[in-house]
């Protein structure tokens, strides 16, 4: 899978990042760039835990990351691809804790990020010339922008990628507008982000509005609570309906079967293998079949329908094969 392959939002910018050292806020000694005070990283807390279980992997030097891309680039040494992986984590941590507003439960944000991270280093060409942090971070913010968007909700928001582009820019381009003094109406947006207007307005209303259960009760109907769902139009059809269909479809088939025992010869032989087969014959192999030309087997047939028509009106009356003729 390539960048252009993934199916992620299409304003992503790979960021270059470089490779975190000692001194960086999120480095061996401390975790101050996430807390406020070293207090935070107490033995309850699982991020802190994670953030102590990251420090006991090294960081490494420029040299060294390149020495084991190469080696897994060219042998697919896995213990190359491990310590690749492991040195990075710190990265990881830093890249979903900027997405702390969207997305309260960091650790979740963390954990795709480590798979964007190994997608990464599985993809990554240490002859480009690019910091492979550099390279990382794209596919890490891919990966946890794409788990916020899937969660952001019980009812997912944003299914295209159109969508998607609103869902992380709109509120933003709505701000940008309104800064400059330019009222942000649906068209001025969706010319702005080269989207569908109507995509613009549903996800506005959408974004403005929570999410309604249909479970939820809406009122009360003689002595209960009546949910949203009950009161929702049915597009089945009743079971009245559906039983009396069923019956007289019944019936149809039945007179037809005995239609077709009063017939005989070519008549018989086209009612069995062209009209009523799960595979019918075309007109020209029972023109072979007999002898004679399509032509004549279709008028053969287009009677033989007739006689079938007459029959069953007779039989089940006139509204019946009316309504099975529409049908």
């Amino acid at each position: 899978m390539t960048e252009n392959e993934t199916d992620f939002p299409d304003d992503l910018e790979e960021p270059q990042v470089e490779v975190l050292d000692e001194d960086s806020s999120l480095g061996r000694s401390t975790g101050e760039a996430l807390t406020p005070s070293a207090t935070a990283l107490s033995r309850r807390d699982p991020l802190g835990a994670y953030m102590r279980d990251v420090q006991r992997y090294t960081l490494l030097s420029k040299e060294e990351e390149h020495d084991l891309a190469v080696r897994f680039f060219e042998d697919d040494d896995v213990d190359a691809a491990k310590q690749l992986v492991t040195s990075n984590l710190r990265l990881v941590v830093k890249i979903a804790y900027d997405y702390r507003q969207a997305y309260k439960n960091i650790l979740d944000l963390v954990q795709e990020g480590n798979i964007g991270l190994m997608q990464a280093v599985k993809k990554y060409d240490p002859y480009k010339g690019v910091k492979l942090s550099s390279y990382a971070a794209w596919w890490i913010r891919a990966y946890i922008l794409r788990y916020i968007l899937n969660n952001h909700r019980l009812v997912k928001v944003g299914t295209t990628q159109a969508q998607r582009k609103l869902f992380f820019n709109l509120q933003k381009e709505k701000a940008r507008l309104s800064a400059m003094g330019i009222e942000p109406t649906a068209e001025v947006i969706a010319e702005r982000l080269n989207v569908p207007e109507r995509d613009v307005v549903s996800m506005d209303m959408r974004l403005a509005s929570g999410d309604a259960s249909l479970d939820a009760p809406v009122g009360t109907a003689e002595g209960r609570s009546v949910a949203r769902v009950e009161l929702m139009p049915s597009h089945d059809a009743q079971i009245d309906d559906t039983l009396a269909d069923a019956e007289v479809g019944d019936k149809f088939s039945t007179k037809i079967h005995e239609f077709g025992e009063t017939l005989e010869g070519k008549e018989k032989k086209i009612f069995d293998d062209r009209l009523i087969s799960d595979e019918p014959k075309t007109l020209q192999v029972l023109g072979d079949e007999f002898g004679v030309s399509r032509e004549r087997v279709r008028q053969i047939e287009k009677r033989l329908l007739q006689k079938m028509k007459d029959f069953l009106r007779k039989e089940l009356g006139d509204t019946v094969v009316e309504v099975y003729e529409s049908d």
